[in-house]
């Protein structure tokens, strides 16, 4: 259950309760595609950097190791030792972004494995099923994930498709939710919102997936080829359509200016792979901007990423001996970068929840926006 304890204009403070704890909001999800952080971070790696929700992806787990065999081996928390809560995405922006072959019908999608080439079928029901076998806390609801740019017929014809997805998802995930052997029962539905950056018909499609009074609601298909300020737009057009006591997720976003931007406009849930993908790549997050770490400049730097970051990195590594691991192809490296940008987010999140309770959320995403430029001009 979804509760709003306080709004600064349309900045929400909730929290949402699950079977496996209190989720507080505004939050970042910890995206672990394939039961795991790349870049070599653990379960109790999460829970000491302030992570609240894990993300794994229904499309990879179904792939490998196979979602029976998870199932088999008491779900998804306890195969990756996670008692927190858990979302599992759809499946459905991987089919529609990494199989080759698609064959989009009414009743699912026909592709090929990116792995193997063999040919695979998910459809509503297959998601659903999948995510049950999992035993996440968050199952989403399968849905076709067309560009933001595409024309509006598709767009439209696309829409409709995805809402007779979500119908067909609810009547299934009730049925797995009362079976004797389900992994959890507790398991909630949130569908998503599409419409690329057609305002009319995101506006529309919101109004319809409201009326089944689901857990919670997603935008999907922004971040994907549109301009930031056409996201913003869209964002702003849409949340008001979407119930505002039940949570917001906005799929796939982003960087730190995109989430405060988000929970201006009402938004308070994200996942982005930016932090950990980026850690990897020396490339680490402070409120002065983004820094990259195997620049010469840090040769000789003896001082942590940021001084202000009490993040396990920060606490003990310097900028120089980090940048020693990465010329030296050492895997700490990506370790500890991975672990200072989530931690970065999540402490972040805190912050904004901080910031709405004490009704200075629009002071705190000035001073942080401005941290964030002063370092674009040097």
């Amino acid at each position: 259950m979804y509760k709003l304890l306080k709004t600064e204009g349309m900045a929400k403070r909730g929290q949402l309760e699950t079977v496996h704890g209190t989720v507080q909001t505004p939050v970042f999800m910890n995206v672990g595609t394939a039961a795991a952080i790349k870049g070599a971070v653990s379960t109790e790696d999460l829970n000491n950097i302030k992570c609240q929700v894990e993300l794994s992806n229904t499309y990879h787990l179904h792939l490998r190791p196979g979602d029976k065999t998870i199932k088999q081996l008491g779900g998804l928390h306890k195969f990756m030792v996670w008692d927190k809560p858990i979302l599992t995405d759809s499946g459905g922006f991987q089919v529609f972004s990494l199989a080759t072959l698609r064959n989009i019908k009414e009743e699912g999608v026909y592709f090929n494995s990116h792995i193997d080439g063999r040919k695979i079928f998910m459809g509503p029901e297959e998601s659903m099923t999948i995510q049950s076998n999992l035993g996440s806390t968050i199952a989403m609801a399968f849905d076709e994930c067309p560009p933001a740019l595409s024309d509006r017929k598709y767009m439209s014809a696309s829409v409709e498709r995805t809402t007779r997805w979500l119908e067909r998802c609810i009547l299934k995930l009730k049925e797995l939710n009362s079976e004797e052997d389900t992994v959890n029962k507790d398991q909630l539905l949130f569908g998503i919102n599409q419409g690329g950056i057609y305002k009319d018909i995101r506006i529309d499609h919101a109004k319809r997936i409201s009326e089944f009074d689901l857990p919670g609601y997603a935008i999907g298909g922004l971040a994907v080829g549109e301009s930031h300020e056409q996201m913003y737009e869209t964002i702003e057009s849409v949340v008001p359509y979407l119930p505002k006591d039940k949570p917001t997720y906005l799929m796939g976003v982003g960087t730190p200016a995109n989430i405060l931007e988000a929970v201006e406009r009402g938004v308070d849930f994200f996942d982005c792979v930016l932090p950990a993908r980026n850690g990897r790549h020396a490339n680490v997050y402070t409120n002065k901007g983004k820094l990259n770490l195997n620049n010469a400049k840090y040769e000789l730097d003896d001082t942590p990423i940021a001084t202000d970051c009490n993040c396990p990195t920060c606490r003990r590594y310097t900028k120089a001996y980090i940048r020693h691991l990465f010329k030296a192809k050492e895997m700490l490296a990506m370790r500890l970068c991975v672990i200072h940008n989530l931690y970065y987010f999540n402490n972040m999140m805190e912050e904004i929840r901080n910031a709405i309770d004490e009704g200075k959320f629009a002071q705190y995403k000035r001073m942080r926006l401005e941290g964030f430029m002063e370092n674009d001009k040097k």
